[in-house]
Order: structure tokens, then sequence, then C-alpha cells
């Protein structure tokens, strides 16, 4: 997506189209930032409007704060929309490695995958067991906090397969200026390949 000047309208325009889309529809990648922008000039605004006394100001003022509640709303809901989209997007993903995660942010796309390990996690441990003969477990392996804290972000700067890490996970597959959370180790690996770059 183009660059967008954020006004109440462009947001109440992306979250008409992220309503009436089946797919997660592409923002700018500094949306969130534009967002913030926006917020702090309208306070700023209502601020300016408070400071004024008269019979006009008080009538601003309560515009003002009605269409800041209004974009409060919309951010919500657009919030909210896309994050049942990544959550069934992982879903899905998790179901069958299939793509579609180009139209996530940066922190999104963090959230996403990890919604996926989860999903992917809970897939092994109970219907692969079952599938096997096993009786399904999903106690956490042992070690599975210090590999969650020992993870970096990273962008790929080049097309990496999906293949399979030490710990038994799917990874990928990504595409050039896909970000992830992994694992150190694969961090190292990626890096020393030339492959990805620390964010």
């Amino acid at each position: 997506m183009v660059d967008v000047l954020i006004t109440h309208e462009t947001l109440y325009e992306l979250l008409r189209r992220e309503k009436s889309r089946d797919e997660i529809q592409k923002l700018d990648d500094n949306f969130y930032g534009d967002v913030l922008t926006y917020i702090k000039d309208k306070k700023a605004i209502l601020d300016s409007q408070k400071s004024k006394d008269n019979i006009f100001s008080s009538q601003e003022v309560q515009k003002t704060k009605k269409q800041m509640d209004n974009v409060y709303g919309i951010l919500k809901d657009l919030y909210e929309r896309r994050e049942s989209k990544i959550i069934n997007l992982a879903l899905a993903s998790s179901r069958v490695d299939g793509k579609g995660s180009e139209n996530l942010l940066d922190v999104e796309k963090i959230f996403h995958d990890k919604v996926k390990e989860i999903m992917n996690f809970q897939r092994r441990g109970v219907l692969d067991n079952l599938l096997n003969g096993r009786i399904p477990d999903v106690s956490e392996p042992k070690g599975i906090k210090s590999d969650i804290e020992n993870k970096i972000l990273v962008r790929f700067i080049s097309p990496v397969p999906k293949f399979k890490g030490e710990n038994g996970f799917i990874y990928g597959p990504f595409e050039e200026h896909d970000v992830a959370n992994l694992p150190k180790e694969l961090v190292d690996l990626l890096l020393k390949k030339g492959r990805a770059q620390m964010i």
C-alpha cells in the first residue's frame, strides 16, 4: 500500500475494506506510527480548543471528542478483525504449509508465528500421537521457556524453503522481506548463510 495520510475518513475506509474482504488487507509498514501521530495531533487540537473560552469552542471540543471516540472505536474494531484473521491464518498454515502472511505488519507476523508455533505444538502432541497409536501428550518439553527467551527477530533477505528446526518445529517457507522470531541457533545459521539479517 502507498503511504496514506491518516484521517478519520481513511481509518474508516481501512476498516470497511478489512470488513468486506476475507483476506487480511495490506497496511503501510509505518501504519501504527502514523496513527499515533494522528492521535497526538488530534489531542493537541483538543487541548487548544479547551483553552479558548467562548461558546463556539465548547461545540468544537464536543465535536473533536466525538471524533476521537469514533477513531478509538475504529482502531479497536480494525485491530480485532485483523487479530481474528491472523489467528485463522496461523491455524490454516499450521494445517497446510500455506502462505498468506505477506500483508501482515512486522508486529503481526510475530503474533502469527507464535500462534502458529503453539498450534503446531498442539497438533503434534495430540493428533500426531493419536495417529501413531500413542496417548496424546501436550506437556511442555523441557527447555521450552528458554527456547522462547532465546528468540531473535530477523528479516529475510532471500527466500528460504520450509525446514524443520532442532526443536521439531516446522519453519517457513519464508520470502524476501518476511519477518520472523526464531531461535538463536537458527538465526546464527541464517546469518552465516546470508539469508537473513537481525532487526
